[in-house]
């Protein structure tokens, strides 16, 4: 398992709003967020978050330049550790991770990981669940969800 595991906002709240946010817990353990995801989530967070922030400011704000702050927070955290997990889900946000080199997923990373850990019933628990929401999710998601196999 990754040292430390970072998430962006939007993976706290569609978990949340699936009433799943506790699949974290059992998923990882602990979470780490910085202190502009703590406040874009808006809401108080379970024990098993820590709340830390990035060493290198500067590069932090680098990134803000064409990253949302909490995306770019949680690079630059991310960046800190050489065996570090980031949950993100924009598309920019991944594509700039993914140039860094980091070891990144997503929500239907997590959805999928727990389905695979018994954790979910079935895809299309998920995929009703997400449907429920006004999380966005390509077609190219959904069928990866769809054709899922453990």
């Amino acid at each position: 398992m990754p040292k430390i595991i970072v998430s962006d906002t939007s993976c706290l709240i569609l978990l949340q709003k699936l009433n799943k946010l506790s699949l974290l817990k059992v998923l990882f353990k602990e979470v780490t967020v910085t202190k502009t995801i703590e406040k874009e989530f808006g809401d108080s967070l379970p024990d098993f978050f820590k709340i830390k922030e990035p060493k290198d400011k500067n590069y932090q704000r680098i990134l803000e330049s064409f990253l949302d702050a909490g995306e770019a927070s949680a690079i630059a955290l991310a960046l800190e550790y050489n065996d570090s997990l980031i949950i993100l889900d924009d598309q920019k946000a991944r594509s700039e991770a993914i140039q860094l080199k980091l070891n990144i997923t997503g929500t239907i990373g997590i959805l999928l990981l727990a389905l695979e850990k018994g954790l979910i019933e079935s895809q299309d628990d998920i995929i009703e669940g997400i449907m429920q929401t006004n999380f966005r999710v390509s077609e190219k998601y959904l069928d990866k969800i769809k054709n899922w196999k453990k």
